[in-house]
């Protein structure tokens, strides 16, 4: 299994002129790196736009320059090639795309002047069997994982989360992995933890939070409060069964800033875009289409 990008997310200048600013490089980067720390096989698409109109191209919907007989041809020619690499290669993953773009939008493009529109790009449209995910889902990919450690159970739980989130190629910060995990500490260790504990937090894509009990740890509510400010998403697992009233399981300030889940597939559906490391080849490199 592999993952098929769109060409400018590994050469943005493929992009027009004036599209591209620094927090989209960013996401580019981040993506292909995050394929790269798991050796995920990563292809790339051709470019039909840069074919057709050339490099340092001025920004157009799809009507105002695209909308043409010789770029459907060039549609056609394009689909042909890439549905061959998928005959000898096997079905993709998925299809990394940028929102947006008339030809590679995933779940929007600018196919006229009147605004963007809801769906794919008319290149991707032509693959509809296959997932497509925007290339800032797939940047998504740095997890703080919070909860209770204080207990042989709690951590052990905790580390079978952050296996299960890294077998789908997150990056994942457990506080107990960097030594919060005893009471025997100074003070000068409490600020060195709370301040890698916070860098870690400003730095994360998602907080994944463990709220088990009969009310959620104390820590872990505090993380949870400040990721929802920060506007990080945050997903809440609670596999206990108790509940505190007729529609909540453990505190609505906790539940309604979270989406919440109850076990690893639930977890799973709720992660913006999952890549099962199966699909990876240790070291292999990014090839071209």
């Amino acid at each position: 299994m592999y993952l098929l990008f769109c060409p400018c997310i590994r050469e943005p200048g493929l992009r027009a002129s004036g599209i591209t600013h620094e927090r989209d490089i960013l996401a580019f980067d981040q993506a292909l790196s995050r394929c790269r720390s798991y050796g995920i096989d990563v292809r790339f698409l051709p470019c039909p736009e840069i074919l057709y109109l050339g490099a340092g191209r001025s920004p157009a919907t799809f009507s105002e320059r695209l909308d043409t007989p010789d770029y459907r041809h060039l549609l056609d020619q394009m689909e042909w090639e890439v549905r061959s690499m998928i005959a000898d290669l096997g079905e993709p993953y998925a299809i990394v795309g940028v929102d947006s773009s008339p030809t590679c939008g995933v779940n929007k493009n600018w196919r006229s002047p009147a605004g963007r529109e809801a769906g794919r790009g008319v290149f991707l449209d032509r693959f509809p069997e296959i997932p497509a995910y925007d290339v800032y889902t797939v940047a998504m990919s740095r997890i703080y994982l919070a909860g209770p450690l204080f207990s042989e159970a709690e951590r052990t739980w905790n580390i079978r989360l952050a296996q299960y989130l890294r077998s789908n190629a997150y990056d994942v910060y457990l506080p107990q992995e960097i030594g919060d995990s005893s009471a025997s500490r100074g003070m000068d260790a409490h600020l060195e933890i709370f301040s890698r504990n916070l860098s870690a937090l400003e730095t994360s894509d998602i907080v994944v939070a463990v709220i088990d009990g009969a009310d959620a740890d104390s820590g872990t509510s505090w993380e949870m409060g400040y990721a929802f400010a920060k506007e990080v998403p945050v997903i809440a697992v609670r596999t206990d069964f108790r509940i505190v009233g007729a529609t909540e399981h453990v505190n609505l300030m906790l539940e309604r800033s979270a989406v919440v889940t109850h076990n690893l597939e639930e977890l799973r559906d709720a992660l913006p875009c999952p890549i099962p490391v199966s699909c990876s080849s240790p070291g292999t490199k990014e090839q071209e289409s």
